[in-house]
């Protein structure tokens, strides 16, 4: 039996059905962490789908461990194999892990030399607050940002200092707390990567939209833990024009209507059987493939 035709459907369901399912359930905003992981857990599968795809196309009817022998014997590391479509077929899926990991590396070396820069512009004409835990820069538009990674920073500028309140500003900064703690920057870069890698795709294409969203969605609940809702809406609003530098996550932006409505609507999460149902799909997704690529070891 040769699976790849069931893997290569199984990638196309992932790649374009399943994105726009994920896109209009009203869970993901009560949860979105889950929903992070749910969006990644469908990246995986996409992609191990094609490969694992690729590979049975190459060896119809091999179990999961036949796959194994021929990509060793393509790659050199063992007994020679003469078959130019198993060699192919390895090679896609070698160029598939190569791209997505090339690219993802591009993006992450791409922001952090961008904050790099950013740091050392802030060494030159920012100052130091110990009271806020936070870099203040003389801007008369109120923002708030932070630079994740190595030497993580928290920015604020003047604007936002002069014009929140102490316990707005503390919430704001738990906000960008949370963005460094969580190594946000990372996932992002995760995300673009996948963008880069199969452009065109809308699990990709919804993938980079929904991840900055959900982030800041997380960092919200983080600040709410313990700060009042209507503190950090008032926050959120007096900033809703402030920006950030590129390799930067900021408080404010694009996104801030979406979750104004979200922070000062009820407080509903996600029924915990609807959170482990997911969850349990979003692990059980990634290993379908698997099982379809070896169905000589279900007999």
């Amino acid at each position: 039996m040769n699976a790849a035709p069931a893997l290569f459907g199984y990638a196309a369901v992932v790649g374009t059905l399943a994105p726009g399912v994920l896109v209009r359930s009203r869970w993901t905003q009560r949860s979105p962490s889950l929903a992070i992981g749910v969006w990644f857990a469908l990246a995986v599968t996409f992609s191990l789908s094609l490969s694992l795809g690729a590979l049975n196309l190459a060896e119809p009817g091999a179990h999961l461990h036949g796959l194994v022998y021929s990509c060793r014997a393509a790659l050199g590391l063992g007994p020679s194999a003469d078959d130019t479509l198993a060699r192919a077929g390895v090679a896609f899926a070698v160029a598939l892990v190569v791209a997505q990991l090339g690219s993802f590396a591009f993006h992450a070396v791409q922001a952090r030399a961008a904050r790099r820069e950013h740091r050392e512009v802030l060494d030159k004409v920012g100052r130091r607050s110990a009271d806020l835990d936070a870099t203040v820069v003389d801007h008369a538009v109120p923002a708030a940002y932070c630079l994740p990674g190595h030497r993580p920073r928290i920015v604020l500028s003047t604007g936002a200092v002069d014009l929140l309140t102490g316990a707005e500003l503390e919430a704001v900064v738990e906000h960008e707390r949370a963005h460094v703690l969580g190594r946000h920057h990372l996932v992002l870069s995760l995300a673009h990567a996948l963008s880069w890698a199969f452009p065109g795709l809308p699990l990709a294409r919804q993938l980079r939209k929904q991840a900055p969203l959900l982030l800041e969605m997380v960092a919200d609940d983080h600040a709410l833990r313990r700060f009042p809702r209507t503190t950090l809406a008032t926050a959120m609003f007096t900033m809703a024009s402030g920006e950030a530098p590129q390799g930067a996550l900021a408080a404010g932006g694009q996104t801030v209507l979406v979750r104004l409505k979200r922070v000062l609507g009820p407080a509903r999460a996600a029924h915990p059987m609807l959170r482990c149902c997911v969850g349990v799909g979003a692990l059980v997704a990634p290993l379908l493939p698997v099982l379809l690529a070896c169905p000589a070891g279900l007999g």
